[in-house]
């Protein structure tokens, strides 16, 4: 079991009451679980910042129960401090998920040195293999090259989620860090891209709902260097992709897309919102064919 393959950042299923509907995602885990190469709980479709510390261990003993031994498990552990990214690496471990994905503590924003210090520490302290999470725009602090090459001199930093959405960046890190660093495509309407460049390894939030849709697009293009029906796969699912990662309403329109595959799984929390009526029929006109596909 590796970081390479498609990964499924798991939806946080919440019940009309706001509470977490810890059942739901056991079963939710637990049907995902083969169908694709790894789950990750406690990333941003999880929706980790929105929940409380307590809520967040409860979340990696359920998928550690529903999935484990099932599929490759990856416990999202960023917080605003690095004690407290520290203690949820200890409460993931103890769950005996695998594996970590790590970002820049947001908000907070740290210097190159004060990110390399607090990465360095979360590694001493836990020891686990770790994905990085370069994700800027939500963190405010990029993962730059001095970091990065300093973090790969530690066997644990194996691989790394690029998300910041500059293509250029991508070419940078496939052909600067290729046999360092299994890169990851965090930038789902880029998926074909990242392929292109000899990527192996995707953490799609629409995989939530669309999980065959994703693997028919990877086996594809890395298994079988078949570009041309990657081309037309990827023509598919571009749209839906597209929406999820530009219209700025990403985990409304996957929590939606679990609806129409036949999983509700609540609405976001607060301060996120819901879909307009208009923005759901158009979302359902793009999916359901593609749910159709699947079976």
């Amino acid at each position: 079991m590796s970081f390479e393959g498609v990964h499924t950042p798991l939806v946080t299923p919440f019940k009309a009451d706001g509470e977490i509907n810890y059942e739901l995602l056991g079963k939710h885990a637990a049907k995902l679980a083969g169908r694709v190469a790894g789950l990750g709980v406690g990333g941003t479709t999880g929706e980790y910042y929105a929940l409380s510390f307590d809520e967040r261990v409860r979340t990696f003993n359920t998928v550690a129960e529903a999935a484990g031994g099932k599929t490759y498990l990856t416990a999202g552990i960023n917080a605003t401090t690095t004690n407290e990214v520290i203690r949820l690496g200890q409460e993931a471990k103890r769950a005996g998920l695998p594996a970590l994905l790590l970002a820049a503590p947001y908000y907070a924003q740290p210097t190159q040195e004060e990110l390399l210090t607090h990465m360095l520490k979360v590694d001493d302290s836990l020891d686990m293999p770790i994905m990085l999470y370069n994700f800027p725009a939500r963190t405010g602090t990029d993962i730059g090259d001095a970091v990065l090459e300093k973090l790969l001199e530690r066997a644990n930093f194996v691989a790394m989620k690029e998300s910041t959405g500059d293509i250029s960046h991508l070419h940078h890190l496939a052909t600067h860090f290729r046999d360092r660093l299994v890169l990851s495509c965090g930038m789902d309407d880029q998926a074909l891209e990242f392929f292109v460049w000899g990527v192996k390894s995707w953490v799609g939030g629409a995989s939530n709902f669309l999980p065959e849709a994703h693997t028919a697009l990877f086996d594809a293009c890395v298994k079988r260097n078949d570009f041309e029906s990657g081309r037309k796969l990827m023509a598919q699912l571009l749209p839906v992709l597209e929406l999820l990662e530009r219209s700025g309403k990403f985990i409304q329109y996957v929590r939606y897309g679990c609806e129409l595959a036949g999983m509700p799984v609540g609405v976001a929390r607060a301060p996120l919102g819901t879909l307009s009526e208009d923005e759901r029929s158009a979302f359902s006109r793009l999916v359901q064919p593609l749910l159709r596909d699947a079976q």
